[in-house]
């Protein structure tokens, strides 16, 4: 090789080289900044229940460079160091209505997941017919639950619940919530069905399982971190829902977000108090995500190879 040839190729390598760093720096730049603007809302909120009105009001974002935090925000809800040993009305009520977003959150989600789970099974095994509908036409229905307001089913669901009997009730809470679910889970589920192999249960059927055996046996251990991530959406969508919670509760089964969305008044709306009211249910959430991340990562990309 001649001293030129060497001199090019060196140069080459070099160009490589700095082409490779230049796209590094570009793809973790632009991730950088998306998770900056992700992480964003749940910084502000949480620096926000920190502040005070002044504070508020003027835009301060950095902590003890910009203001210096203050419990006001905590101490209204009874939760800041100096009031957690008195007794507190609002604390008892942020405590109601805490547990009634856990109770109907967790048990519409487990119940949208079950069944979920079983007709997604179904539309991936069995052929199905209703009159003009197939198996793609019924997944498609279920999906297209989604595109319809929740405003539009207002009064049905007033009237409805009415009549039951299940207006402020939790039971009545789960079943709308879990309609409202179900949907999405079908439809994460369809996909962790589909990319298990046929093969595999009717090899368990040759052993002597039935196919509800093979399905417990089988199938629900593989697809096990899907419906976990199944799950997961469900909690979070349930959790944050309010415009059924503000329709068809008052009292007793009220939940977290409209507490929070009623932190308003005469005087305006009162920051502090929406802020740590919505970092008390925001840290929950984060709590769940970064135990089950790697169940989560693992169930929402299982259908997508094969």
């Amino acid at each position: 090789m001649t001293i030129a040839a060497a001199t090019n190729h060196d140069d080459f390598d070099r160009r490589q080289r700095t082409r490779w760093w230049m796209m590094r720096v570009v793809i973790y730049g632009m991730l950088l900044l998306w998770a900056a603007v992700c992480i964003f809302p749940i910084f502000w909120t949480l620096t926000t229940s920190f502040k005070v009105a002044a504070d508020v009001m003027r835009g301060n974002i950095v902590p003890w460079w910009e203001y210096t935090p203050k419990w006001l925000g905590w101490r209204s809800l009874g939760l800041s160091p100096d009031t957690i040993g008195n007794v507190s009305t609002v604390r008892e009520e942020f405590l109601k209505r805490f547990f009634n977003s856990v109770i109907i959150s967790v048990s519409a989600s487990a119940l949208a997941v079950i069944l979920g789970s079983l007709a997604a099974y179904g539309l991936s095994r069995f052929s199905y017919r209703f009159g003009f509908m197939r198996n793609s036409d019924i997944s498609f229905f279920f999906l297209s639950q989604l595109i319809l307001p929740p405003v539009v089913l207002a009064l049905p669901f007033l009237v409805l619940y009415k009549e039951l009997a299940l207006l402020d009730t939790h039971i009545g809470m789960i079943a709308v919530y879990t309609l409202m679910v179900l949907p999405i889970v079908i439809w994460i589920m369809k996909d962790q069905f589909a990319a298990v192999p046929v093969e595999l249960e009717e090899a368990a059927l040759v052993d002597g399982l039935s196919i509800w055996g093979a399905f417990v046996h089988i199938i629900v251990p593989l697809v096990l971190p899907g419906m976990v991530a199944a799950f997961i959406l469900a909690l979070v969508l349930c959790w944050n829902e309010y415009f059924f919670a503000a329709l068809l509760t008052a009292t007793d089964a009220k939940t977290l977000p409209v507490m929070i969305a009623s932190q308003t008044g005469s005087q305006g709306i009162n920051w502090w108090s929406m802020a740590a009211l919505s970092a008390a249910g925001i840290l929950p959430l984060v709590f769940i995500g970064v135990l089950l991340e790697k169940h989560i990562v693992k169930g929402m990309t299982a259908g997508a190879v094969k």
